[in-house]
């Protein structure tokens, strides 16, 4: 090492959202005396020194008896978490000549550091594999625990490393570095585990019906009636006819666990569409993200899958008002003082509630005793502009007797899920260019494409904007409810007969 001292650069990466950013981690060592860590770094990134000069000397390295400084770049993003130790080890054994590292401009590395220096499992890897490529590496290395999740990204080399030791053979290159080359795998979607089947839902055709065309399309469901009328069963049964995760959805939804901590270690991915049903008295910032360090929520994690909120009406008003952006742009964005992300948030709303406080207003025997002032308050607590955004109401009578009886002939999920799944296959095809999966996530320049309407169809609709009031949103999602449900009947386009029905749900 020459009196000028010695400088380094190893790369890493931290995930702002489920977008990754890359992280300089540069190490100069001078002559003097102590160890500094700059860069915005927090608690656990500080610690992380006392971990990596440990891990050192007990693999037989030595810690340089010099000033050492880490500098993490850019410095204006604070580094949070402990998945930079092995860059920093890295860059410090490089620095003080121990290891021999010839093109670290190529390698991505990532993992957290034991005191008898094994590699442990970080958050975040899926992501930062995925957009390594893009970032302007070659080849990622991560700890063995989490090379299946990063082995699903494409157009990088994934290595999964034990401990230092194994990093350094990585990192120095040659024939010795294939032995922990993890290969990607063919992608196989689970099979939906049935639960809950509508076997088992005693009657109730035309809310059946209503989630079926919600699932054939993503659309954003509402059951109202009665306690005991099959209402949380049917928002159960729903996750037993949605049909099996693409590929790309499947990458869009594992990154988003993958950041939150949540992966299967054997799969390394989500293949199975997340169903999501947190309790009313969840706080806001566990529904919709947020926190110390911008977690992702429970919408977040019910991307491409379903957010079911049984009994809507006792969730506080402040949390289902932020729900009105990823209803809309099927995102969420978290601003707060020291940062602002933003998370996927596509997701299909399988929302239930009672028609009054005692539950009972609408049916035939009388049992309701709610006034219409306790009414009005107790649906007031769901906004307007909420339920603006749900395209399919459904009022859900109680089952009489004659339905509990007919129980033994009811039509399954498997049949329903068939049609549903044929529905979405017609979806994808329609929109393989456009970026989006079903009919629910059309922009104005979908509707404008693929929901054209005849002379009498369009004269039907502005009757019914006209006599009914109408919101323009209103129109729109009656238009994509139409297209669903035309293509449930394998009709190129939409015709009355398809509005007539989507109307039905939308005027309850």
């Amino acid at each position: 090492m020459s009196d000028g001292g010695s400088l380094y650069r190893t790369y890493s990466a931290t995930c702002a959202g489920i977008e990754a950013v890359k992280i300089t981690v540069e190490v100069s060592i001078t002559p003097g005396v102590g160890i500094f860590l700059v860069g915005l770094p927090d608690n656990a990134v500080r610690e992380s020194m006392l971990r990596v000069t440990t891990a050192m000397q007990r693999n037989g390295y030595a810690v340089p008896g010099r000033k050492v400084v880490v500098n993490m770049a850019p410095a204006d993003i604070r580094k949070e978490g402990s998945g930079y130790d092995a860059a920093i080890a890295v860059a410090m054994l490089a620095a003080s000549g121990q290891m021999f590292f010839p093109e670290p401009e190529k390698y991505l590395v990532m993992g957290e550091l034991s005191l008898d220096g094994r590699l442990r499992k970080v958050k975040g890897v899926l992501p930062v594999a995925e957009q390594a490529g893009a970032m302007g590496f070659g080849c990622v290395v991560v700890p063995r625990e989490s090379a299946t999740e990063a082995s699903w990204a494409e157009g990088v080399r994934v290595y999964g490393v034990s401990d230092l030791q194994e990093m350094a053979v990585v990192l120095g290159g040659g024939k010795d570095a294939d032995a922990f080359l993890v290969h990607g795998r063919e992608y196989c979607p689970s099979a939906v585990h049935v639960t809950y089947d509508f076997a088992d839902v005693a009657g109730q055709p035309f809310a059946k019906r209503g989630l079926e065309i919600a699932a054939s399309g993503g659309h954003n469901v509402l059951l109202c009636g009665p306690p005991g009328a099959g209402k949380s069963l049917m928002a159960k049964c729903v996750a037993s006819i949605l049909p099996p995760m693409t590929r790309r959805e499947a990458l869009e939804t594992s990154m988003i666990y993958s950041v939150s901590g949540l992966l299967n270690e054997e799969s390394g991915l989500v293949t199975c569409r997340p169903y999501r049903s947190p309790h009313h008295t969840a706080s806001r910032v566990a529904v919709t993200g947020g926190g110390a360090r911008a977690m992702p929520g429970e919408i977040s994690l019910a991307h491409n899958g379903v957010l079911c909120l049984d009994e809507i009406a006792q969730f506080p008003a402040s949390t289902l008002d932020v729900l009105r952006q990823p209803l809309e742009e099927g995102r969420i964005v978290i601003s707060r003082a020291r940062y602002k992300v933003v998370y996927p948030a596509s997701f299909m709303l399988v929302a239930s509630m009672n028609p009054c406080p005692c539950g009972y207003a609408g049916e035939d025997d009388g049992r309701c005793t709610c006034t219409q002032g306790m009414i009005y308050r107790y649906r007031s607590r769901v906004s307007g502009p909420l339920l603006d955004r749900i395209d399919l109401n459904i009022n859900v009578r109680a089952v009489d007797g004659a339905g509990m009886s007919a129980l033994s002939g009811q039509e399954g999920s498997r049949e329903i899920s068939s049609r549903v799944r044929q529905a979405r296959d017609v979806q994808l095809r329609r929109f393989a260019e456009d970026g989006i999966f079903t009919n629910s996530q059309m922009r104005p320049s979908h509707i404008k494409r693929y929901c054209r309407v005849g002379m009498e169809e369009e004269k039907f609709l502005r009757r019914l904007m006209d006599s009914y009031g109408l919101s323009a949103r209103g129109y729109v999602r009656i238009l994509k409810v139409a297209r669903t449900i035309a293509d449930m009947c394998g009709d190129e386009n939409i015709k009355i007969d398809h509005i007539s029905e989507a109307v039905q749900y939308r005027l309850q």
